[in-house]
């Protein structure tokens, strides 16, 4: 798949999280690249989580949310199985923003799956 191609699946993925949850992504920037620094990484946020800000903070650089290509592809049986595991480990990285641990966001995505 094309770089583009895959930067509108993540696009996409990001316009399935709810509206109320989008408008609170501030000082966040998405970013796919190639390949993973570590085997195993899907994605990877990096930055200073939101429950950990204060509205005294000064001046921050953006955190950053990476989605790895790659792996993805790798994983991916299908076009639509593709589309699927983007839209998780968007999920789950947006998770890690808003603060929640592996721990929460593993028990997260077993209730979004169930509700399915």
């Amino acid at each position: 798949m094309s770089p583009r191609d895959f930067d509108q699946l993540v696009e996409e993925a990001l316009a399935t999280i709810p509206a109320r949850f989008r408008r609170r992504l501030q000082n966040v920037v998405f970013v796919v690249e190639a390949e993973p620094p570590r085997p195993g990484l899907l994605g990877l946020y990096f930055g200073r989580p939101l429950t950990k800000r204060s509205v005294s903070d000064s001046f921050a650089m953006p955190d950053q949310i990476t989605i790895y290509q790659g792996p993805h592809e790798r994983m991916a049986t299908s076009p639509e199985h593709l589309r699927q595991l983007v839209r998780e480990t968007v999920w789950h990285e947006v998770g890690h923003y808003f603060g929640m641990s592996e721990a929460q966001i593993r028990a997260w995505e077993r209730q979004r799956r169930r509700m399915r």
